[in-house]
């Protein structure tokens, strides 16, 4: 390529230019909130999280959160308290509802978030009320419930992950944020229930009103009111306060190992097949392990589609996987029988083969009735007869929550399989990143239920590549941060690489069988391609490679090395994974996951280091060898940009 201009810092730490308005922190004495967009995140006494977030949220009838415009904003802390007052309306072309909120805050009686409303027309809504998220670090501690007819039980946050809701019919929950301090949130206004949001890997218990049991969507009349409150009260003494503001460094420390590294693969869509074959010289270096084709007949897909995607594996030089959608309910096994036929005829180039039947596709939510499906052990046994050389993969192509609430025959198939995306829920930059907090029990359930046989994680991203709650996942024409996204601007920047280093090392220290991630081209992909979407920079530097290429395949060569412990003591800013191969030669890849500036101290002897931040993000765009260009000298202190992502060698 030519000389090219530097990009926008935004478009190298986010790919996109949207404005974010960094959360005010309302101040009581030692009760902080932050306020952000109308509601509260991180809300923490003496430093200590007691609740991770408390939302009034409208929702649509697929799920989808409006972004309510607020008005009459007006907040006043002093003296030891805070209150905010605003007015908000929550509308689209169809319908209109508005709310005013009074939030208050105080030293000494903890805090309140009151909403009280009225719809202006006919409301067409899956949920509108209060959502609590409590942090799942509570996980397996103990939680006191009170239940709307008063009656109080003792229970605690669940280890494993709740494929249904391990709360109901909820009012109060007390639980202890720090030995000696007890933390009441008291809901009023509507029945309260809970669901473990680890399922989508979401950090945190969610306890949320009107109770899924309920039809939805559900329509409130014009001039239905709403009247919602959220205590928060806080007892027992405070943690101690550290007693300077010295900014203490980060520290990693190399352990033991333990077992090895597994491979990394890649997903691929038939529609970027093309691409993938137009830029296979630079692909080909990643060294990828495996590619898993999807293939799904409602799409069009055929023969051809298969060879295409075998075809398109091996000379990247990976291992090709199927993904196969089975259209049929009736018909299940005379379906699996003719792709059978189809695979073998091209030689059986897929050496494992996952299977799913379409209904299985979309969400069943709790309650609710179970479409009609293939049986599972009858569609696993015609699906083992129609790839009898195979491995043969079961679980869910859409999400892990789909496949914890209907779980396969484990003795049917070879191993168990699911994918994950980091933003269902939440489309900002921190609620990313915190998810992977919930992968460390998503590898434990995944575990338990696999039971002897290995799984396997994947084709993930941040973005949504498919939509078990709606019709399809979320277009992005406007390049914004947006839950469900399908495109989402972070992927092509150095966001989405530290989350890809934090994700491949969730899940190789939890023990998975392989990891697959995003896809060569497209909106997971590793480059630049013409889009319908805008890639801003990119578009006027076609080609350009994401800083997600590099990561890749750093990541990829770990595979089959020793992998080493890694103890970090902030795991929230920092995430690292390590492979020791067969001269000795420790690798660590690691990244700062969060968007401020952070010191790194290694406690081993560092030979060398590479650093792939916002200073290099030019030269790794443009030269797929840049990694090796930029190595430094060893050092035992790093300072990490924001989103920074950093490569070591010792031989410690």
């Amino acid at each position: 390529m030519n000389t090219i201009t530097e990009p926008l810092r935004a478009i190298k730490l986010f790919g996109t230019e949207e404005p974010v308005t960094a959360p005010r922190v309302l101040t009581a004495g030692p009760l902080t909130a932050e306020f952000d967009a109308g509601n509260l995140r991180h809300i923490r006494q003496g430093g200590v999280e007691l609740i991770r977030a408390i939302s009034f949220i409208v929702r649509d009838h697929n799920w989808g959160t409006y972004s309510p415009q607020i008005e009459n904003l007006a907040i006043d802390e002093r003296d030891g308290r805070f209150r905010v007052t605003y007015d908000a309306c929550a509308r689209d072309e169809r319908q209109r509802l508005r709310f005013s909120a009074v939030i208050e805050g105080n030293a000494k009686t903890g805090l309140n978030f009151a909403v009280r409303g009225a719809t202006e027309t006919d409301f067409l809504t899956n949920r509108t009320g209060f959502v609590v998220l409590h942090p799942c670090a509570l996980a397996g501690k103990p939680v006191t419930i009170e239940h709307t007819d008063g009656k109080v039980e003792e229970g605690q946050f669940p280890q494993e992950i709740d494929p249904l809701q391990p709360m109901m019919d909820l009012r109060c929950l007390t639980h202890s944020a720090t030995p000696g301090l007890r933390v009441t949130c008291r809901m009023e206004g509507d029945t309260y229930e809970m669901e473990d949001q680890r399922n989508w890997t979401d950090a945190s218990y969610k306890t949320y009103t009107r109770p899924l049991a309920l039809p939805w969507p559900y329509t409130m009349r014009k001039g239905t009111a709403i009247e919602q409150s959220i205590r928060l009260s806080v007892t027992g003494s405070m943690p101690r306060r550290s007693s300077t503001d010295a900014v203490i460094p980060v520290t990693l420390k190399l352990g033991a190992t333990e077992g090895t590294i597994p491979p990394l693969g890649l997903g691929l869509q038939p529609r970027d097949i093309a691409d993938t074959c137009t830029h296979m010289d630079r692909l080909r270096k990643v060294g990828i392990g495996h590619i898993i084709g999807y293939y799904d007949p409602r799409e069009g897909h055929d023969a051809n589609t298969l060879h295409g995607l075998a075809d398109a594996a091996r000379k990247m030089g990976a291992t090709p996987w199927l993904e196969a959608v089975v259209a049929s309910v009736g018909g299940f096994a005379e379906e699996l029988t003719r792709l059978g036929k189809m695979v073998e005829a091209q030689g059986s180039p897929f050496t494992t083969v996952l299977v799913s039947p379409a209904p299985d596709l979309k969400c069943t939510l709790p309650g609710s009735v179970w479409p009609p499906a293939p049986p599972p052990r009858e569609f696993f046994a015609a699906a083992r007869a129609a790839f009898p050389k195979a491995r043969l993969g079961g679980g869910m192509f859409s999400l892990f929550t789909e496949m914890n609430r209907k779980r396969p025959p484990m003795d049917l198939i070879d191993f168990l399989s699911f994918t994950t995306t980091a933003m269902l829920h939440a489309g900002d930059d921190v609620s990313i990143m915190e998810g992977l907090e919930s992968l460390p029990a998503m590898t434990l359930t995944a575990s338990r239920i696999a039971g002897d046989k290995p799984w396997a994680v994947g084709p993930s991203a941040i973005g949504l590549r498919m939509n078990p709650y709606g019709d399809a996942p979320f277009g992005n024409p406007n390049n914004i941060r947006q839950a469900m996204n399908f495109n989402d601007p972070r992927h092509r920047a150095l966001l989405g690489a530290g989350w890809a280093v934090g994700y491949f090392a969730r899940f190789a220290t939890g023990g998975a069988s392989a990891i697959t991630l995003g896809g060569a081209t497209g909106p997971f992909g590793l480059l630049h391609t013409p889009q319908s979407w805008p890639q801003p920079w990119y578009d006027e530097n076609p080609g350009g490679l994401f800083p997600m290429y590099h990561v890749l395949r750093g990541l990829a060569a770990l595979h089959g090395t020793q992998r080493r412990t890694v103890s970090i003591s902030e795991p929230a800013q920092v995430q690292a994974i390590a492979g020791r191969d067969q001269r000795g030669t420790t690798t660590v890849w690691l990244a700062n996951i969060t968007g401020q500036a952070l010191t790194l101290r290694c406690e081993c002897e560092v030979t060398d280091c590479v650093m792939l931040d916002e200073t290099s993000f030019v030269l790794a765009a443009r030269d797929p060898e840049a990694i090796d260009t930029l190595v430094r000298a060893g050092m035992h202190t790093l300072a990490l940009a924001p989103y920074a992502i950093a490569r070591l060698s010792t031989a410690a």
